[in-house]
């Protein structure tokens, strides 16, 4: 078993089967009242799909609007195909749930942000670093402190 619970993992992976439940529910009835969705991903994303053109306007990352035009929307256990117009021009795209970094829904006040870690070396020798810490911190003895002295 690993050292510690990976919560940050757990949540991004529960916050994206919110999204893929949202989008199916979508897929099936189609947006429902004022709802409608901004959507910024990682256009670098090795599994994100999108035209020659918008990958290079948009070279790191995209928001899309997915309100009052949209079709073909197929979704499926690693993410979302769709077709949404730029300019009077549709354009097909395919944005995999790990590329998504914000999903908001404005008409309810409703958001997720993705938080992204790039570790580097440099980072991964603090990390070791800090874990060689805890465990020496682990090994001393407990203090007992009073809470008399706060109590009324």
């Amino acid at each position: 078993m690993s050292k510690s619970i990976d919560y940050g993992n757990l949540m991004h992976r529960a916050m994206r089967g919110l999204i893929l439940e949202v989008l199916r529910a979508v897929e099936r009835e189609g947006l429902p009242g004022q709802h409608h969705f901004f959507i910024t991903f990682d256009t670098r994303h090795p599994e994100a799909e999108l035209a020659d053109w918008l990958r290079e306007r948009y070279p790191e990352e995209m928001t899309v609007v997915m309100q009052h035009w949209y079709e073909g929307l197929d979704v499926d256990e690693d993410g979302f195909a769709i077709t949404l117009n730029f300019g009077d021009s549709p354009e097909p795209l395919y944005i995999p749930f790990d590329a998504i970094r914000t999903f908001v829904d404005p008409s309810v006040e409703f958001g997720l942000r993705f938080e992204t870690q790039d570790l580097d070396e440099d980072d991964e020798e603090d990390e070791d670093e800090d874990d060689e810490l805890d465990e020496a911190d682990s090994r001393k003895e407990a203090e007992v402190v009073s809470l008399d002295k706060w109590r009324k």
